[in-house]
């Protein structure tokens, strides 16, 4: 593995780098609102993260398997949510996952 300067890392077009790595994190943490948004109260809190993989599979962590359950439940609901922000979806997996 070879050495890298921290400001190739920090380059907006280097795609294996740091830069990379935040415009994900940022990608996940709006999608997570989006979610919590369209679910509301504690439904919406409930969410942890969510992401959507190559496959276009919505991933939703949530707090418990209790809300597992409930977000499943409402994955069309979801599934509308992440379509109408704008991200390519076409089915639902929901995991318990932790903050």
């Amino acid at each position: 593995m070879s050495a890298k300067h921290i400001g190739d890392l920090l380059k907006p077009n280097d795609n294996g780098g740091l830069a990379a790595t935040l415009k994900r994190t940022q990608r996940i943490a709006e999608l997570t609102s989006v979610l919590s948004a369209a679910l509301g109260g504690d439904a919406g809190s409930s969410i942890v993260s969510a992401s959507v993989d190559e496959r276009h599979v919505l991933h939703v962590k949530t707090s418990s398997s209790a809300w597992a359950a409930r977000l499943r439940f409402d994955g069309d609901r979801l599934l509308a949510a992440a379509s109408e922000a704008g991200w390519s979806v076409s089915s639902l997996k929901v995991q318990v996952g932790r903050r």
